[in-house]
Parts: structure tokens; C-alpha cells; sequence
């Protein structure tokens, strides 16, 4: 019987990550079991940082952004002996559960653990929306907003002054963020790395888009294509069309959490515990159709993200 879990947040933040501790906390709660929180990640596991968490540790975060677990990224847990010191730590506290919220380096400490015979279940925690077998993860929604709500102050003066903006987003590897903001915000072209592109291309659009009297466009690139100051010194090298570019950084990963992920990390992160209780580690959880879902951890990482291509084509169909 689990009597003890432990949770705790790792990797990149992202908005949300406090809504689904919450919900780890006061569901294990409510099935009379105990809650640790790992205070820095995997870090703060190798070093014994854990603290109790009661039913009031979690009052008042569900719309804050970040995470008040702290987040670091650890190289010695990437190591067996790094691995093992926090197995040791974990055995040590009488943890017999670990909630892992993170992106898919936080996935690969679990699957460490998992491979090792310690039950671990991986929540999606991530505003990139990479991590396969579940349709969205927690803080893409909010992030993309916050790139939304850029464009569409971008869109202004770029009217005003009849420029060609390039905004470059987040994303690592994966395009989510750039198409799904682009799309929402009515960009002319959008780069992601999944696709690939040419140049002239780009250029060709722009042109075209000129002759027919359009003033200003706005370009958006995924950081896993390539630096927005790149792509803006090309176009403005073939075009000599008056160019800008706008870095939006680490702002995406801030800020408070839209409803959408609130709910969804409350689902997931009560989700993880349900599968601990039911005696169920070496799980990830994620969310298909709306309906909950769990799978393999170590299925889970040797599957590969994709975008979906269908919105791809919608969004270049629409920006003609």
C-alpha cells in the first residue's frame, strides 16, 4: 500500500506547473496518503532537500506562474550513481511514489528511475507540446497566448510603419508553438523546424504580397529553424524591404496560467496519483480527445513528436 509519495517539478518552467503540484498534494490527501515535496528538482533529490507538503503548502498557487518547487537541471542524475544517491534519499524518506512534472528531459530522469525498479509517473510540463502520447501539455496554451497577444502588438506598428516583422518564438526542436501562434494570429509565413524552408521562398511571398499593395507582413520562426536576426538579415538582403525582428524569449514561460492548463494540470496531476495509489508506476500520463490516458514512460520516450501537418497546410492555405 502507498503510504508516502513525492513530487516534484523539473526542467524548463512552465505556467501551470504549480496548479498540478496542487493537485498532487490534495489528492494524495484525499486518499490518506502522505506528500513530499522535492524542493529543486532532481538536485534537491540527490541532496535530500524534501519538505512536507500539507493540504495549506498549496493554497493560493493555482495562478501563479513557475514553480514553488524550484526547478534545476542536474547533470550527475544523468549518471547511475547520480541516480542512485536520489533512489537512496527517496528510500531514506519512506517515499514509495514519485509525480514527476517536466518536459522530456524530466521524462528521461523518470525512466532512469523506472528502469531501476522505482515507480515514477511523468507529467507533461511544458509549454514547447513535445512530449508524444498526449495532445497537449501543461503551459503550451498559456505560452501561446503570450506570443498571441505579442503579435498582435507587433501587428500594430508594423502596420504603422509598413515593415516586415520577424518574430521568433520558443519551442526547442518542435514547431507547436510557432504554428499554432501563427495561425491565431494571422502571420503571413511561419517556419518551423519539422518542415524546413527556402529563402526565396520567403522572399517570393513577400514579393508577391507587395505587388498586390501589402504593406507589412509578419514572419514567425521557431527557434529550431533558425535566429529571427538570421532570417531577417536574409529577407532584408533580398527584398530591401525595411525589417525587424523581435526575440520573445523567455517571457513565454512566464506568467499566470490560462484557464485551460489550470484544468488541465489539475486532471493530470490527480491522474498520477490515482495510478500510484492503484499500485501503478513506470507510467506517463497525458490527455487524447479530452479523455485521460497513460502509457509506458520508456514506450513514451522512444516515440517521436509530429505536428500536425494538417494545420501546416491550413495555415499556408489561409495566408495567400
Amino acid at each position: 500500500m502507498v503510504k508516502r509519495i513525492g513530487v516534484l517539478t523539473s526542467g524548463g518552467d512552465a505556467p501551470g506547473m504549480n496548479a498540478a503540484v496542487r493537485a498532487v498534494v490534495r489528492k494524495a490527501i484525499f486518499h490518506n496518503v502522505e506528500v513530499y515535496g522535492v524542493i529543486g528538482g532532481y538536485a534537491g533529490l540527490i541532496n535530500g532537500n524534501f519538505k512536507k507538503l500539507e493540504v495549506g503548502s498549496v493554497g493560493d498557487i493555482i495562478h501563479r506562474g513557475g514553480t514553488f518547487l524550484f526547478s534545476a537541471r542536474c547533470e550527475e542524475f544523468k549518471t547511475k550513481e547520480g541516480q542512485q544517491k536520489g533512489i537512496e534519499q527517496l528510500k531514506k524518506h519512506g517515499i514509495d511514489g514519485l509525480v514527476v512534472i517536466g518536459g522530456d528531459g524530466s521524462y528521461m530522469g523518470a525512466k532512469a528511475l523506472t528502469e531501476q525498479g522505482y515507480p515514477c509517473v511523468g507529467v507533461p510540463g511544458t509549454i514547447d507540446n513535445d512530449i508524444p502520447g498526449t495532445e497537449l501539455t501543461i503551459g503550451f496554451d498559456t505560452a501561446l497566448n503570450t506570443v498571441i497577444d505579442a503579435i498582435d502588438k507587433i501587428r500594430d506598428t508594423a502596420t504603422s510603419h509598413e515593415r516586415t516583422f520577424i518574430v521568433e518564438v520558443m519551442g526547442r526542436n518542435a514547431g507547436d508553438i510557432a504554428l499554432w501562434a501563427g495561425l491565431a494570429g494571422g502571420a503571413e509565413t511561419i517556419l518551423i523546424p519539422e518542415e524546413g524552408f527556402h529563402i526565396e521562398e520567403v522572399v517570393d511571398r513577400l514579393k508577391k504580397g507587395s505587388e498586390r499593395g501589402k504593406k507589412h507582413s509578419i514572419i514567425i520562426v521557431a527557434e529550431g529553424v533558425s535566429s529571427g536576426v538570421e532570417i531577417g538579415r536574409q529577407i532584408e538582403e533580398h527584398t530591401g524591404f525595411d525589417t525587424r525582428v523581435s526575440v520573445l524569449g523567455h517571457m513565454q514561460r512566464g506568467g499566470s496560467p490560462t484557464a485551460a492548463d489550470r484544468v488541465l494540470a489539475s486532471r493530470l496531476g490527480a491522474y498520477a496519483v490515482e495510478l500510484l495509489v492503484e499500485g501503478k508506476g513506470g507510467r506517463a500520463v497525458g490527455i487524447e480527445k479530452n479523455q485521460l490516458v497513460d502509457y509506458d514512460i520508456i514506450e513514451a520516450l522512444s516515440r517521436k513528436h509530429t505536428i500536425d501537418k494538417n494545420l501546416y497546410r491550413l495555415s499556408k492555405e489561409l495566408s495567400i
